[in-house]
């Protein structure tokens, strides 16, 4: 006898976020005390202008020099010359949907076809009532010529690329993203 089995129905990310994917040492792609370090800080806020406080943010980046230490670099994968570098960083949000991330400025970047891409991190947004992680990035506020050439951020309505770009703030930079409603961040289909 043959049973015909139906499809899985399609389920959110989380609410596991806080049981499954805690890192104690995430937030920091740099120890404390790398000179240059700095801290992103931000808040993940809902359509509504409310704090997601079960949510999680990844983020990738290459080292200073521009280089990563992965078989995609088209340049080779090579370590990073500054000690306890790692390229990747988790942040959970706290109560109030805040997030952070010690980390250093990344190098410019090569394009496929042969262009530059300014510095940023390449950020992920999993949480709670999310069927797939969002993709976006952060862009440098004082890298104003590399930004404006930057293809990916011309790619963007120059009405939302302001969506992209952080904020200097006291200790580093300040990064809210916006899952919807007014200044929506800019979300990349990756």
């Amino acid at each position: 006898m043959s049973e015909r089995l139906g499809v899985t129905p399609a389920q959110t990310v989380g609410p596991y976020l806080h049981i499954g994917l805690r890192w104690p040492d995430g937030p920091y792609v740099v120890p404390e005390g790398t000179p240059g370090a700095f801290w992103i800080r931000g808040r993940i806020l809902d359509g509504a202008g409310e704090p997601v406080v079960d949510a999680l943010v990844e983020s990738w980046q290459a080292d200073p020099d521009g280089r990563f230490d992965h078989p995609d670099d088209p340049r080779g994968a090579r370590p990073p010359a500054l000690a306890g570098f790692r390229g990747f960083g988790r942040s959970e949000t706290d109560g109030q949907g805040w997030y952070e991330l010690l980390t250093v400025k990344p190098g410019p970047l090569p394009d496929p076809d042969g262009g530059t891409e300014a510095p940023h991190l390449a950020l992920s947004v999993l949480g709670r009532g999310l069927l797939h992680r969002l993709a976006t990035r952060l862009y440098f506020p004082d890298e104003p010529a590399a930004n404006g050439d930057d293809p990916v951020l011309r790619s963007v309505d120059a009405a939302r690329r302001d969506t992209l770009i952080a904020s200097p703030a006291p200790d580093g930079l300040r990064f809210d993203i916006r899952l919807q409603g007014d200044r929506e961040t800019v979300f990349f289909a990756v």
